[in-house]
């Protein structure tokens, strides 16, 4: 994969865009940590729109719940301090979309056609399709190599072949 060379706008540009959704899936973990009575049943039941079937259901299974929210707040957690930390971002943009997909599929915003809209909900695009939108820039258009985890073990991993190199291919660990 070619790596591509960003102006510095560019780069600080899409690392605050990259920032911003990550502190936002953060943001989702801590609000459910601090509501100890979280659950993800009430939204799955109160779904509405053509796959409300599916998550009405799964939101009926009550000992599917346990796993239902673990799995919510883990994805929520692992991907944004990903995003943050700049560590397997492309893969981390990938389970967000994916995660933010449930969540559109759940709410499809169809305007008035399910009731009264709501601010940021307009026909066919929302907030989470707007975000789905921000994780494909950022999965297209990485940043990490240059600024986060990713680059730093690059980095670290180029100094070590080159210090095997240098020994005459030979690495004494």
């Amino acid at each position: 994969m070619e790596t591509i060379q960003y102006t510095r706008m560019q780069l600080f540009s899409l690392v605050c865009l990259r920032m911003l959704v990550g502190w936002h899936f953060l943001y989702e973990v801590l609000v459910k940590l601090l509501n100890p009575g979280w659950s993800a049943q009430g939204y799955l039941i109160a779904s509405q729109g053509p796959f409300s079937k599916f998550f009405v259901a799964l939101g009926n299974q009550s000992g599917l719940m346990v796993f239902v929210d673990i799995f919510n707040m883990g994805g929520l957690a692992l991907i944004g301090l990903a995003l943050i930390l700049g560590c397997a971002v492309r893969w981390a943009a990938v389970f967000g979309m994916m995660l933010l997909s449930l969540y559109y599929l759940a709410y499809p915003p169809f305007g008035n056609l399910l009731g009264v809209p709501v601010e940021g909900s307009y026909l066919i695009v929302n907030k989470t399709l707007i975000e789905i939108g921000a994780l494909w820039v950022l999965k297209e258009f990485c940043t990490s190599k240059s600024l986060g985890l990713d680059g730093l073990f690059a980095s670290m991993k180029s100094k070590k072949k080159k210090d095997a190199a240098m020994l005459g291919g030979h690495s004494y660990e």
